[in-house]
């Protein structure tokens, strides 16, 4: 198995939610997609939310059979190592920063207690920010909440340096 997809098995973020949020099917694509996974299906068209439910822990149950857009994505930190501007090791070594700092947010969010509705952590992140925003003031933000949307936007800061991707 190669490298670059090494690195993307070993990742997993645009599978698990973090990076995007849904992947979009093409028509002649759905018959066979649908046999593999369940999916939303509008009209000739059709998706489905991320976290992807092939995702396991050795990386993607159907990698050989997965959807063109899943197939075509490709993060930055893949383009950074596949123009040689990143080792293998800087590439897992940013990979693992930002799995850190997601199981970071979510226990941040668990302790706080927010209830939020997406299972996609993209989305999740969305609406965390949606509801931060809605106190203007600063000031009225407790500090758990103030530390929290730090957290939030060092994230989203590395995964639009690193990936090229934001919430």
């Amino acid at each position: 198995m190669s490298e670059p997809t090494n690195i993307c098995l070993a990742c997993g973020l645009c599978c698990d939610g973090t990076l995007i949020g849904f992947v979009q099917l093409d028509r002649e694509e759905l018959a066979p997609v649908k046999k593999l996974m369940d999916i939303e299906q509008t009209g000739e068209n059709g998706m489905f939310f991320l976290p992807c439910n092939e995702l396991g822990c050795n990386g993607c149950n159907i990698y050989s059979q997965r959807p063109k857009q899943c197939s075509k994505f490709e993060c930055g930190v893949l383009k950074s190592f596949e123009k040689k501007e990143l080792s293998f090791d800087k590439a897992t070594e940013v990979i693992d920063v930002v799995k850190q700092k997601k199981i970071a947010i979510e226990k941040h969010v668990a302790t706080l207690q927010i209830e939020l509705q997406s299972k996609s952590f993209h989305f999740k992140m969305l609406e965390l920010k949606k509801l931060l925003r809605k106190d203007k003031s600063e000031l009225s933000l407790s500090k758990n909440h103030q530390e929290l949307k730090l957290e939030l936007e060092e994230l989203e800061k590395l995964l639009s340096k690193s990936f090229g991707v934001s919430f």
